[in-house]
């Protein structure tokens, strides 16, 4: 059987869907996060589902063996063994298999960046300015790029859009659900708070160099204050109220002003770990809190002080060397960050192919830390591409984890997910199965693949 193009397959859904969760925006003058363009994502009804007889990996620390799983309208209604299930209830046979958390990417690209690589489809960088804090990534999202398709068989099911990293300030980043949809706004994660996207180091003062700067690390630095500055002062008057709170709104320092409220998540592609210092010290200059730093080969330089302020490092599991900036990566890097008392390690992809096998890419980590004489045990392993990045995003306690009441966003794959061998079989979204490796019919296909020789027999 064919699968649906997703177009198709998002208009049947919502004819047969919940009611869409909306924030409307604010009228107030000082709600700087207000949002004009609300989620209208509806989860996929589906019956309750009953996972049996599974290795299971909650996201919280725990593995239990030969456990159950329930899922039931939209929602992990049970987790322990010998589990009673609706009559009604889908069964699916887990022996031999593992159950995990559905996989979240902290930084990804796809949509702004979709496939195929080509210049029309190159809306991921505002390179006019140094400083864009205006732009939202949500408004460049191609709901149709191949890449949310293959990211779902990858077993990912949210991640967080970004902008890219030529700015100072780059914009919002959006966290989305990975379902087939026809719209961005069909596929906003309810509820979740933008990330703002900023970067250090090479990439801005090599795009902005020619172009009147900031060309040094230090103007760089310079950029930053006097951006932060400026919305600081914006958002005084703005809460003051009267006639200081008059005029047009600024689109960028609302961005910024809800940074430092901490309505917004600060999200910072830095790689040198004076750099990251650096930033930290700027984020308690102008009183706003650094989510995660992204990147960060010198992470484990710091890694207790990362894990002291609360601050998580988004990671690859073995890039390096391919700029002066990260000449300075080790392999032991994440398993580091990971073990600094209270240290919030995360493996993110930037990467369209990266995303499909995060599992992975966390798996070379352990093989790694292994080899530094770090053992890492699994139930610890998937917190950095699950928990810990929800986390990171603002979402923990929706996703992440599977726990009682949290949305059933679930993973069945055919053995240990971090083996070389591993295959995700079946993904959930809102307890909906979404794919299945075994049914074509359910493997999206996006309607820009249609006739094409990839598209054919589903995502494999």
């Amino acid at each position: 059987m064919r699968a649906l193009p997703t177009t198709l397959l998002a208009l049947l859904l919502a004819g047969c869907a919940s009611t869409p969760q909306k924030t409307p925006a604010s009228a107030k003058p000082y709600d700087f996060a207000a949002d004009p363009y609300p989620s209208t994502y509806q989860r996929v009804p589906s019956p309750p589902v009953l996972i049996a007889h599974a290795t299971i990996l909650t996201g919280t620390g725990t593995r239990l063996e030969d456990a159950d799983v329930l899922l039931r309208d939209g929602r992990i209604a049970a987790i322990g063994q010998a589990l009673e299930a609706p009559s009604d209830a889908v069964r699916v046979d887990a022996r031999g298999k593992w159950v995990t958390p559905g996989i979240i990417d902290i930084h990804s690209h796809l949509g702004v960046y979709p496939s195929p690589g080509v210049s029309a489809h190159s809306d991921g960088n505002e390179a006019t300015a140094p400083v864009t804090p205006n732009v939202w990534a949500e408004h460049s999202v191609w709901p149709q790029d191949p890449g949310f398709a293959t990211a779902l068989a990858g077993g990912v099911t949210s991640l967080q859009v970004l902008p890219g990293s030529a700015n100072l300030i780059g914009g919002r980043g959006v966290t989305l659900k990975n379902v087939p949809a026809t719209t961005y706004q069909a596929m906003k994660f309810p509820g979740a708070p933008w990330g703002l996207k900023m970067a250090c180091g090479e990439n801005p003062k090599r795009v902005y160099g020619q172009k009147g700067g900031p060309s040094t690390r230090m103007g760089n630095v310079a950029g930053y204050r006097a951006a932060f500055a400026e919305a600081a002062e914006y958002m005084k008057k703005r809460k003051a109220g009267g006639k200081d709170a008059e005029g047009k709104r600024d689109y960028k320092n609302d961005t910024l002003a809800g940074a430092i409220n901490g309505d917004i998540r600060v999200h910072i592609h830095c790689y040198r770990a004076d750099e990251m210092a650096t930033m930290l010290d700027l984020a308690k200059e102008f009183g706003f809190k650094i989510s995660a730093f992204h990147h960060g080969v010198e992470a484990y330089k710091i890694a207790d002080r990362l894990a002291a302020e609360g601050v998580c490092g988004a990671l690859w599991a073995d890039w390096w060397g391919f700029k002066m900036e990260s000449f300075d990566g080790i392999q032991e890097n994440i398993a580091l960050v990971d073990r600094a008392p209270g240290g919030c390690a995360i493996v993110h992809s930037d990467s369209e192919e990266g995303i499909q096998r995060l599992n992975q890419e966390a798996a070379k980590v352990i093989a790694h830390a292994r080899l530094a004489g770090i053992d890492i045990a699994p139930e610890r392993a998937i917190r950095w591409i699950t928990a810990n990045p929800a986390k990171a995003m603002g979402i923990l306690d929706q996703t992440g984890t599977l726990e009682p009441g949290k949305m059933a966003d679930v993973v069945v794959w055919n053995g240990n997910p971090f083996s070389s061998f591993a295959q995700a079989e079946q993904v959930y979204v809102d307890g909906a199965r979404l794919y299945d490796r075994h049914d074509p019919a359910r493997q999206p296909v996006s309607d820009f693949m249609l006739g094409q020789s990839a598209s054919q027999g589903g995502v494999r």
